[in-house]
Formats: structure tokens, C-alpha cells, sequence
């Protein structure tokens, strides 16, 4: 048994799923990878999540201590969004789980060598 943040899990699994699960997380952990990116930035990288979304995970990537928030003191207001150093040790589970959906792709829908545009 894991305790934290005053939440019991059963096992790690159940805890790392907790913090990079779902649809979002994962991806907007990979397109920060090594990069500093804006809001509007991660947004255009990720079209088909809305902006109430992308607020709700960023705030929970930054609550778990895997993405950290920068805001700068001027108008308009500028913020930008990293990732933390425990952030970054996700990025070799990310790149496997990267390559593996790459190869899951080509294992089942074989790219036919006619339908790549040149």
C-alpha cells in the first residue's frame, strides 16, 4: 500500500496511472519533453483538446510536481509551462510507449510503399 497526497493505492502502477493516465497527460508531458512551451503553443500542438481541458491537466501535472508553471510579470500576461526534473524522468517511458504505438501502426496497417507521398 502507497499513501500520498492522502490517496491510497494498491500498487505503483495504480499510482503512476493516476498521475500520467487518461487521454491528455501523456501527451501534453511528451510535447513539453524537453521544451518550454506557452499555453497557446501546447494548445496548437494538441487541436483536438479544448482550452478548459487543457487548464484542468496542466494544474494537475503541476499539483503532482511533473510540470512546472512560469509566469511572467508583464501586460499582456506571459506563461510558460516545463517540465519538472521528476517530469523529465517520464520522457524514457514516453519514447517507449512512442516507439511501440509506431510499431503497433506499421505490425498492423503495413505501410504500402504506393501510399507514401514523396
Amino acid at each position: 500500500m502507497i499513501k500520498i497526497h492522502n490517496t491510497e493505492y494498491h500498487c505503483p502502477m495504480e499510482l503512476t496511472l493516476d498521475l500520467i493516465g487518461g487521454k491528455w497527460k501523456a501527451l501534453i508531458l511528451w510535447h513539453l519533453g524537453e521544451n518550454t512551451l506557452r499555453f497557446s503553443e501546447l494548445k496548437k500542438a494538441l487541436p483536438k483538446i479544448t482550452q478548459k481541458m487543457l487548464t484542468q491537466q496542466l494544474r494537475e501535472l503541476e499539483e503532482s510536481g511533473l510540470v512546472t508553471r512560469f509566469v511572467y510579470r508583464q501586460v499582456p500576461p506571459k506563461v510558460e509551462y516545463s517540465l519538472t526534473a521528476t517530469g523529465k524522468t517520464l520522457l524514457p517511458i514516453l519514447t517507449t510507449m512512442y516507439q511501440w504505438g509506431l510499431t503497433y501502426a506499421n505490425v498492423t496497417e503495413p505501410i504500402n510503399q504506393c501510399d507514401v507521398i514523396s
